[in-house]
């Protein structure tokens, strides 16, 4: 941990030194329309977090991917933009983003309930390890950028798991601030969940995409999705998931 007086000179120094190019950031901000609403104050703050983050985070590109700096710039902004209201403190611990060209496969060891070792594999466009890097599939990262998919955003996704393992693990319970209430937050995700897993259990349609079912960590990624590229379907389905995100990410939307 770094304390606040370091940290804010060190970050002082970071931002002379290491300025993303004025026509650089110019024509990647006009490109991605998630940041449309957002103030020339707002704008301001996210270019000095998405400098600190560029400076402090290594991105690797694997598969003969090459992560140039207008990509690099692209999924940073992204990342930066969770973090908006809050501060760089939120992504220490960890220090890398890797990016495939395309989705990318993952093989695991699961057990089932009778202890039976299976092995399994899953096509995946995004991942966040504890710790560990962020791991993300340009094609996706590319087509959710470029224009508003509702509900669907990889960077925002994986990022957000980012926040909630900050308890730890990633389990839907991101540490709240101190004028927030931890009953509030369990009830209100709570019941939403269980609201979610009742409709698809009885084959009806959700307001919001079925992966949140998943597990309480999913839900909380996939509502945060929602709260920035859709806000509107996620303060109609689910009210009072809207006012818990509103006051954790310290954002009207």
């Amino acid at each position: 941990m770094i304390f606040k007086p370091i940290r804010k000179l060190r970050e002082t120094y970071i931002l002379r030194k290491n300025p993303i190019p004025k026509t650089l950031w110019e024509n990647t901000v006009v490109k991605l329309p998630i940041l449309k609403n957002l103030s020339q104050k707002d704008l301001q703050q996210l270019k000095k977090l998405t400098t600190l983050f560029i400076y402090e985070k290594t991105f690797t590109g694997v598969k003969g991917f090459e992560v140039n700096d207008e990509k690099r710039l692209m999924i940073a902004i992204q990342a930066c933009l969770l973090i908006l209201k809050l501060d760089m403190s939120y992504y220490d611990g960890w220090i890398e983003v890797v990016v495939y060209p395309d989705t990318f496969v993952v093989y695991r060891n699961i057990t089932d309930n009778f202890g039976l070792v299976h092995d399994t594999s899953s096509a995946l466009s995004g991942e966040a390890w504890s710790k560990g890097p962020v791991i993300l599939a340009w094609t996706d990262v590319e087509k959710e950028s470029f224009s508003i998919q509702q509900g669907h955003n990889v960077v925002i996704h994986e990022f957000s798991h980012k926040l909630d393992m900050l308890n730890g693990r990633a389990n839907g319970m991101p540490p709240l601030h101190p004028n927030m209430h931890r009953e509030e937050w369990t009830d209100s995700l709570s019941q939403a969940y269980a609201k979610l897993l009742k409709q698809i259990d009885n084959y009806q349609h959700p307001a919001i995409n079925e992966y949140a079912a998943t597990n309480p960590a999913e839900f909380f990624a996939v509502c945060s999705e929602y709260f920035f590229t859709a806000p509107d379907i996620l303060k109609k389905c689910c009210p009072k998931v809207f006012e818990q995100l509103a006051l954790f990410y310290r954002q009207k939307r």
